[in-house]
C-alpha cells in the first residue's frame, strides 16, 4: 500500500502507548504522517526521533484542533504526493488496531468514491458509559435531522480516497466537529459511506482521549440548531403573515368553487413570502447547496403545500362552522404536520448534491 498514507493527529499523547502503536503500524505501512497539534515542549525530542525513524511529522505551533490538523495534512499530502491514492486517519490513544487500519486501507483502494468508516460495536461491555451514550445520541440525531445513518458517528478511524479528501478540504470545522461535518457533507457532496466493522478498544478506560463529552458534544450539536432555526423561523413567519392577511383581506364572505377566498389568498401571500425567506436560508446556510434545479423543485413543493394547506384549513373550518378570521389555530395545526413532512422532502429530494456525470 505504497500510495496510502496513515495520518495520526495527536495532542500531548501517552508516549509509551503511542510509540508502541507506531512501531506496530510501521510493520504494515511505510507512509505514516504524525501531526503534532501544539504538543508541549517536552515532546520535541520524541517527534525528532519519529522523523529519524522515517515518519513524517508536521507541527502546529499552538493547538488548533484535530479538524485543522487533518485538513492541513490532506493539503500537504495532495501537494507533495501526486500519486497518492488516499489516506486513513487514526487516533493516537491506542483505540485502533493495525489490523483494522489495514482493513480500512484496503477498502479505500476498492472504493475510490466513498468515505470508509471503521465502526465499533457500542453494545459491548467494555465501552465506557459516556462513549456509549454520546454515540447513540449523536447517531439518532444524525439520522433524524441529516438523513445519514451510520453505526459509529464518532470514530476516528476513517479512510478517505484522494477524490474524497479533496471534497472534504472545504468542509467546515477545526476541532472534533469537523468529523461530524464530514458526515453531513456526504449528502451535498454525493459521497457514499461504507462501514467496516472494527474492534472496540479502550485503553485505560479511554482516559487518553481529549474528547470532552460536554464541551465537544455542544460543538457537535450546535450544528443541528441551524436546521431547527431555519424551519421554525419560516414556520413562524408564515403563521404571523397568515394571521395578518386573514384579518385585513376584505373577501371573508366570498366563496370561489365553495372555497373561502380569504383563506386561499391569505395562504398564498403568506406562503410566497415565507418560502422566499426559507429557500434563501436553506440554500445558503443550512443545506449549503448550489444545485440550480433545487429552486424549481422547491417552488413546486411550495405550490403543493399551499394547495394542501389551504384546502385542509378550509375543509376543517367548514366542517366545524369556524369563521375565516378564527382559522389561525387550524392553520397552526395543519402546517405543523406539513412542516415535518416538508423537512424530510427538502432533505431527501430538494437540497441534494449535483448528480454524478
Amino acid at each position: 500500500m505504497k500510495d496510502i498514507f496513515i495520518i495520526v493527529p495527536t495532542l500531548n499523547p501517552n508516549v509509551e502507548i503511542f510509540s508502541k502503536f507506531l512501531k506496530e503500524l510501521q510493520k504494515e505501512f511505510k507512509n505514516i504522517l504524525v501531526y503534532d497539534d501544539g504538543c508541549r515542549d517536552e515532546y520535541d525530542a520524541f517527534f525528532k526521533d519519529l522523523e529519524k525513524d522515517n515518519i513524517t511529522v508536521l507541527h502546529h505551533y499552538i493547538n488548533l484542533g484535530k479538524g485543522r490538523a487533518m485538513k492541513d495534512a490532506f493539503n500537504y499530502l495532495l501537494e507533495e504526493y501526486p500519486n497518492l491514492k488516499g489516506v486513513v486517519t487514526a487516533d493516537s490513544d491506542g483505540q485502533h488496531s493495525v489490523k483494522d487500519i489495514k482493513k480500512v486501507a484496503e477498502e479505500v483502494l476498492k472504493n475510490p468514491d466513498s468515505l470508509i468508516m471503521g465502526c465499533r460495536n457500542f453494545n459491548k461491555e467494555n465501552v465506557p458509559a459516556r462513549n456509549r451514550f454520546g454515540n447513540k445520541t449523536t447517531r439518532g440525531v444524525m439520522k433524524a435531522f441529516i438523513g445519514v445513518s451510520v453505526t459509529d458517528t464518532q470514530t476516528g478511524l476513517r479512510g478517505l480516497p484522494k477524490e474524497v479528501m479533496m471534497k472534504f478540504m472545504t468542509t467546515s470545522g477545526d476541532r472534533f466537529e469537523y468529523e461530524t461535518n464530514q458526515l453531513i457533507d456526504t449528502i451535498s457532496k454525493n459521497v457514499p459511506i461504507k462501514e467496516v466493522e472494527i474492534e472496540t478498544i479502550y485503553v485505560n478506560g479511554n482516559t487518553e482521549s481529549h474528547f470532552n463529552p460536554l464541551k465537544d458534544s455542544f460543538a457537535i450539536y450546535k450544528l443541528f440548531f441551524k436546521y431547527i432555526l431555519s424551519s421554525v423561523s419560516s414556520f413562524v413567519i408564515d403563521i404571523l403573515l397568515y394571521a395578518l392577511f386573514i384579518k385585513i383581506l376584505p373577501w371573508q364572505s366570498v366563496n370561489v368553487f365553495n372555497l373561502s377566498l380569504s383563506i386561499i389568498l391569505a395562504t398564498l401571500f403568506s406562503r410566497i413570502l415565507s418560502s422566499i425567506y426559507n429557500f434563501t436560508i436553506n440554500a445558503k446556510m443550512v443545506f449549503k447547496n448550489k444545485n440550480k434545479s433545487s429552486l424549481i423543485k422547491y417552488f413546486i413543493l411550495v405550490v403543493i403545500q399551499m394547495i394542501v394547506s389551504a384546502l385542509s384549513v378550509d375543509l376543517i373550518a367548514h366542517a366545524f362552522s369556524i369563521a375565516d378570521s378564527k382559522t389561525v389555530p387550524i392553520k397552526l395545526l395543519v402546517d405543523a404536520i406539513i412542516f415535518i413532512i416538508n423537512f424530510i422532502i427538502q432533505r431527501e429530494f430538494i437540497f441534494v448534491g449535483e448528480k454524478k456525470k
